[in-house]
């Protein structure tokens, strides 16, 4: 599973035929960008990541207009490589930019907007801020469960997260509780066999 090297090879050859046909500015360039920028992040190479999602993101600026979506998705895949880099303060800065535009873009119970708070409450638990994380996560679980069905694997994961929470505050009874009500879903949405 994921030939890395190769797949970076492929998204940079697709890159320099596009830049040859392209004008500098095009949005097709920045998916292009994004490509590379994703694999890099997947190898753990987070500066190259960083520089290929910070050249999408300049051009997705210029191309699109101040609250599209993509802009969001930018804003989010860099505070996923600062989150990774352990910058929390930087990942948090870039997560709330690509929320604010998922605000103003999305009805306010769509799943992206839940993924949001999902990951500033991510980065609000790994910065030990537990409360701020609690809010977020229970943001993220109010939408999910509108959402989605109830058998859905992200609802698990949202009652995991909750749960990790309140592990991480020392409350052991209610992460017991989230972590059964995760389990739960997942025996039934995953096959037996599932790790």
């Amino acid at each position: 599973m994921g030939d890395y090297s190769k797949a970076l090879e492929f998204y940079e050859k697709a890159h320099k035929i596009k830049e040859k046909a392209l004008p500098p500015n095009h949005p097709d360039l920045a998916a292009s960008y994004n490509n590379i920028g994703t694999v890099y992040n997947a190898m753990g190479d987070y500066s190259k990541a960083l520089e290929f999602f910070e050249k999408t993101h300049k051009i997705l600026e210029k191309a699109l207009p101040p609250n599209h979506p993509n802009l969001a998705l930018s804003y989010n895949n860099i505070g996923a490589v600062y989150n990774a880099m352990g910058d929390y303060s930087k990942a948090l800065k870039f997560y709330e930019k690509a929320h604010k535009i998922k605000e103003k873009a999305l009805p306010p119970n769509h799943p992206d907007l839940a993924t949001s708070y999902n990951n500033i409450g991510l980065v609000y638990n790994n910065m030990g801020e537990y409360p701020k994380a609690l809010e977020f996560y229970e943001k993220d679980l109010e939408i999910t469960k509108k959402a989605l069905p109830p058998n859905h694997p992200d609802l698990a994961l949202s009652y995991n997260n909750i749960g990790l929470v309140y592990n991480n505050m020392g409350d052991y009874s209610k992460a017991l509780e989230f972590y059964e009500k995760a389990h739960k879903i997942k025996e039934k949405a995953l096959p037996p066999n599932h790790p």
